[in-house]
């Protein structure tokens, strides 16, 4: 945990997408989908009318990252894989001096000896779990088969599933975590389970602007997981009222209808998720995609841009990675720029002129 920030705090936020088969509890909380053309859902939940940061947006589960996701009580509950390289996840390619702040980091030199990578993770689970009731762990004998997975193969395997445990045992310990985020270390150790950090796959980073939504400015991870079941879902009541399952292109739909507000970071991951109308595909280029690293994205505080490369000239208009917002419910993706790091641009109409208001 970097305390020496100034002006954001860090946080992780983890998009999660489920395949299109619902428990009866779950079947409610799916809005009706506006065409099948997509086999998978994504959870999006809506932060409560007096939040101080998004009132009423609907964002992907995650928060800010607390002390204990880098104590150092974590290398007992994951003894089995501390000795390998970053708890055994992917090695990425980036060179360290490209890599976002976030990830860059040193935490030893903060004094913590959990890396990175394991305690944004750690975080994003935690986060999703207080927030969806959603629990994504792994017996730690499922958590030795994991490791020798991705030391033979480099992959942990296919979509993976959430809460395997009993009712009751999930929401005695979600009330628990969500009184103090430590006790998420708590439950691991007594339950036996460790944080699947495995099934999460580095997806990208975002930076909020100054003075858009606050005050509060946030330096946030962004993973991807793949489930292969939609889980059940149970909104905290406290920051989140709200919880739907719903297809990119719903979502974005029903924000161009003004019948929900997201803000830019989801409108330009859902339009990115659109290129993978199947799970399947979605996974597989998740997973192969999280090691080659990420660009950190922050919409410029006053045009909407997008920048991700300080060499790039924003007067340039040949050169262009925007949102372009009409008002709070139009924005059209201006982009002519090929994307590094082997990840693939939003789904976006012909390039037109900023005073457009042209929709996605």
């Amino acid at each position: 945990m970097n305390t020496a920030l100034k002006h954001w705090k860090e946080a992780a936020t983890l998009i999660l997408a489920a395949g299109h088969r619902f428990g009866a509890d779950t079947l409610s909380a799916r809005t009706p989908p506006r065409s099948s053309r997509f086999d998978y859902d994504v959870l999006l939940l809506k932060r409560s009318g007096k939040s101080g940061f998004m009132p009423n947006a609907y964002v992907f589960p995650g928060g800010v990252v607390d002390s204990s996701d880098f104590s150092s009580e974590w290398l007992d509950v994951f003894k089995s894989s501390r000795d390998s390289p970053s708890f055994g996840l992917k090695t990425v390619k980036q060179p360290a001096e490209t890599r976002p702040p976030i990830f860059a980091t040193d935490r030893q030199k903060l004094g913590s000896p959990i890396p990175g990578e394991v305690a944004f993770r750690i975080c994003a689970l935690r986060e999703t779990f207080e927030e969806s009731g959603v629990l994504l762990c792994v017996s730690t004998v499922e958590g030795k088969r994991l490791l020798e997975s991705i030391e033979d193969r480099g992959d942990p395997g296919p979509h993976c599933n959430a809460n395997s445990l009993c009712s009751s045992e999930l929401t005695k310990w979600r009330a628990l975590v969500n009184q103090n985020p430590s006790n998420f270390i708590r439950m691991c150790r007594e339950l036996q389970v460790l944080p699947n950090i495995w099934a999460l796959h580095e997806w990208s980073n975002w930076l909020t602007p100054r003075g858009r939504y606050g005050v509060n400015r946030f330096d946030t991870a962004f993973f991807i997981c793949c489930l292969q079941d939609v889980p059940h879902t149970l909104q905290d009541e406290r920051e989140i009222v709200h919880f739907q399952w719903s297809t990119p292109s719903d979502v974005l739909q029903s924000y161009q209808a003004k019948e929900l507000w997201i803000a830019p970071p989801q409108f330009y991951e859902l339009s990115r998720m659109c290129r993978f109308p199947l799970l399947d595909d979605l996974h597989d280029f998740a997973s192969q995609r999280a090691a080659e690293g990420c660009d950190r994205l922050y919409p410029s505080d006053t045009s909407g841009e997008i920048k991700v490369d300080a060499s790039a000239d924003p007067q340039d208009e040949t050169e262009l990675h925007r949102v372009v917002m009409a008002d709070s419910y139009t924005a059209t993706l201006q982009i002519t720029i090929p994307l590094k790091y082997k990840h693939l641009l939003p789904v976006v109409e012909p390039t037109v002129s900023q005073s457009s208001k042209s929709q996605l």
